[in-house]
């Protein structure tokens, strides 16, 4: 229900004098801290944005220029006053924006200068601290609005008086208000058929009886009752909102209306045709109590066959998650036909079951995680059940295994969402003394099939060729930590197919998993591993974003950039890692490579002599340090042993020619033999 300002215009803005800006037949002159009306803008400004300025009075002339106005915009200033000739001369204005001011002191004369616009149809008075008797002086001759927005107001009790000469408004926003209670207020809005009340103190909605209305939002209130009224007319209603209540029931729905989407999220909802001890109250009814003046009316209704006088052959979506549902009754989504999203996630169920009498041949989107499901069952052969389901979410229940043939009809499955209950993918391999195999799921010729998810299973030592007949790109098993006891040769078959794989906390500590199979692998999480030193078979991937936080690394690759994997990433997350600062090398040029994001940044840190210090700044005196620890050891045992031998080789030389002499007699008196000189 919020207002939309600005022209779309395509063109560039340029520059106008003052500082606004202008295109076309709009001049945007917000936050330009104006405290007045500019008066020299153009005399054709067909709309003025002038939001966020200090502006705290429009008077007789402030618009006297602008005569072929439409839309004004005066959000966020500090607007007391309107005088009342402000828009005489701007008779065409059918857009205006004054959210977020002051008008609640001066009202009175500012509806006096409202009432000159019989062409406006569009006005927001959100966020000026109006009561409801102040809106009723500022909208009494306003018959031609078709949207207004009082949101965010003290509004507080509501009757039929407030918007009594709105007949032809369509649209209303009442939200974050204090109202508590609503007396036929809308009984006259013949056009309305955009309803918000959401973020107010409602306790019900008795009688509901505006047929016109196409959406209506009345969530986040204390709503604990919704009841319809018993007409066999027709409602238009085809969208209503009553999530973040404290609904105890299923509303009362009219008997007939063209809904389509039915959100019931976050509120105490259960069915009552039987009690968890057994006890039936099919036949109990509640009696309802209607006191209005001198005038009682008593409505009765059954405890849970509340939507059975209800035409629900339009709903495509509804949405009963965050309640107290332990059960569905009998025939509940066979009242459903054209039921394409159904989510009751964080419910109570215990048991779901698919079979012919529900018949959801249109449902793509089945959610039911975070219940307490230990069994999921189907009716053997039953050929129409969830042929066009595209998303299957189960994940954090108890269930064990799955009926084998519950994905036979799913001819358009392709996400499945198992993380968190404790099952293992078939084939299994047989236990010694045991005749028959542990229960499991078996996925595979599910060709449909991208996404999986089996985060938290419990599987262990998985083998074989669990993913046969599948082309899975998407693909966790994070958080099993017996799940890789060997290598990688159970996901050959999806080698050329998978693009997102989750390692995480998986006790990975081997560097001889060999990732170099799956080319078209662009997203690997690692984290949470034990791994000592970087798989190399990863230098060889083009990798968009790699994981590898919570390991045990004291270094990456030295020449990682120049890799295939270095030259791809755009991502990387490298935190909580026991790095040496004497071996930065490789970190050093990471930060080089363009484009390349480690949102971690900030958190890598590196340990030298027991200190833990950041990489981005480290002390002169550890890098000297670290310069002589990285030193060439050939090349500093050469500068050591250089003077050594120097000295050796000089001792020799004076030996020997101070012994010249002694040694040429020595060897002439032994060879006996005169030389010839």
């Amino acid at each position: 229900l919020a207002v939309g300002w600005g022209s779309g215009a395509l063109a560039a803005w340029a520059t106008f004098p003052g500082g606004c800006k202008l295109v076309q037949s709009t001049v945007d002159c917000a936050g330009r801290w104006l405290s007045s009306v500019p008066g020299s803008l153009r005399g054709d400004t067909e709309e003025l944005l002038l939001d966020d300025n200090t502006i705290q009075v429009l008077g007789n002339a402030s618009l006297l220029m602008y005569q072929q106005l439409r839309r004004l915009s005066l959000t966020k200033n500090r607007l007391e006053l309107i005088y009342p000739g402000t828009f005489l001369r701007s008779q065409g204005l059918h857009m205006l924006s004054l959210a977020d001011n002051l008008l609640f002191t001066n009202y009175s004369l500012t509806a006096a200068a409202l009432s000159a616009l019989p062409a406006l149809r569009t006005l927001d008075l959100a966020g000026n601290r109006l009561t409801e008797d102040m809106v009723s002086v500022l909208i009494w001759n306003l018959s031609s609005l078709e949207s207004l927005s009082v949101a965010r107001n003290i509004i507080m009790r509501l009757d039929s008086s407030v918007f009594a000469n709105l007949t032809q408004l369509l649209e209303l926003n009442l939200e974050k208000n204090y109202i508590f209670e609503i007396d036929q207020a809308f009984e006259g809005l013949q056009r309305l058929q955009r309803l918000n009340i959401a973020y107010n103190y409602l306790p019900c909605v008795l009688e509901f009886g505006l047929t016109q209305l196409r959406v209506l939002n009345v969530s986040n209130n204390v709503i604990e009752w919704f009841l319809a009224l018993e007409s066999d007319d027709l409602f238009e209603l085809e969208v209503l909102d009553l999530s973040h209540n404290r609904l105890l029931f299923f509303p009362v729905l009219p008997r007939q209306s063209k809904l389509h989407t039915l959100l019931l999220k976050d509120n105490e909802m259960s069915f009552y045709q039987r009690l968890p001890n057994g006890t039936s109250l099919a036949n109990v009814t509640v009696q309802f109590l209607l006191i209005d003046g001198n005038s009682t009316n008593i409505t009765t209704v059954s405890l849970w066959d509340e939507i059975c006088h209800s035409n629900l052959s339009s709903l495509r979506l509804l949405d009963m998650s965050q309640n107290q549902v332990w059960y569905l009754p009998e025939g509940f989504l066979a009242q459903m036909p054209s039921l394409t999203h159904l989510k009751l996630n964080q419910n109570c169920l215990e048991t779901f079951h698919l079979s012919e009498g529900d018949p959801l041949a249109m449902l793509t989107e089945l959610d039911l995680s975070q219940n307490q499901l230990a069994e999921l069952g189907a009716e053997v052969g039953a050929g129409d059940v969830l042929p066009n389901l595209q998303l299957f979410n189960l994940s954090t229940n108890r269930l064990r295994v799955l009926p084998p043939e519950v994905f036979t009809y799913t001819r358009k499955i392709a996400t499945v969402d198992l993380s968190r209950n404790q099952v293992n993918l078939c084939p299994q391999p047989a236990v010694t003394g045991k005749v028959e195999s542990p229960p499991c799921v078996d996925i595979r010729g599910i060709e449909t099939l991208t996404h999986l998810s089996l985060a938290g299973c419990g599987l262990q030592g998985l083998g074989g060729h669990p993913f046969q007949g599948t082309s899975l790109m998407y693909l966790d098993l994070s958080d099993n930590h017996q799940a890789l006891s060997g290598d990688l040769e159970w996901l050959q078959d999806l080698a050329l197919t998978l693009r997102v794989l989750s390692l995480r906390n998986t006790s990975l500590s081997t560097t001889a998993v060999d990732f170099s199979a799956f080319n078209s692998l662009v997203r690997l999480d690692l984290s949470g591993n034990s791994l000592t030193v970087f798989p190399t078979s990863l230098s060889i991937l083009e990798l968009h974003s790699l994981d590898l936080r919570d390991n045990c690394l004291p270094a990456l690759l030295m020449d990682v950039t120049r890799t295939p994997l270095g030259k791809s990433l755009q991502e990387v997350y490298l935190s909580r890692n026991p790095y040496n600062c004497c071996t930065l090398g490789w970190w050093d040029a990471l930060q080089q490579v363009e484009g390349l994001h480690i949102p971690d940044g900030q958190e890598v840190t590196c340990s030298y002599a027991s200190r833990t210090l950041s990489p981005r700044a480290l002390p002169e005196p550890i890098l000297r340090s670290c310069r002589w620890q990285t030193a060439d050891l050939a090349l500093l045992y050469l500068v050591l042993a250089l003077p050594t031998c120097l000295t050796l080789l000089v001792a020799f030389a004076v030996a020997f020619l101070m012994l010249k002499q002694k040694l040429l007699k020595m060897v002439k008196s032994r060879c006996g033999v005169s030389n010839p000189y």
